[in-house]
């Protein structure tokens, strides 16, 4: 029974951050900030980007994405949104009305 419990407990940690620079502001005032979360269990792993202006990553805009940990190249904020660079040349972009304002 606990190997079973253990197997399906997933535990999350950052493993790529990127902040707003303070030369982009958006509408609602806030800072934001975007992370590439890796999610555990025993038998499986996935990832998610997160993007709002929670700094615990538990609330805001999510993605599910495959990639390693290591791939997110670099990040470009803009007042229309924020853009994933990869080291595979895959680019993601996710517009400002997705992660301003609490969601």
């Amino acid at each position: 029974m606990a190997l079973s419990v253990a197997a399906w407990w997933p535990q999350s940690e950052v493993v790529y951050r990127s902040d707003q620079p303070s030369t982009v502001a958006y509408a609602d005032g806030s800072k934001h900030l975007l992370a590439l979360v890796r999610k555990s269990a025993l038998l499986r792993e996935s990832h998610q980007i997160v993007v709002g202006r929670d700094p615990s990553h538990s609330y805001g805009h999510r993605v599910d994405i495959e990639t390693s940990a290591d791939s997110v190249k670099t990040t470009e904020w803009t007042t229309a949104g924020v853009r994933v660079l990869f080291d595979t040349g895959h680019e993601l972009f996710i517009p400002t009305r997705y992660f301003i304002g609490g969601r």
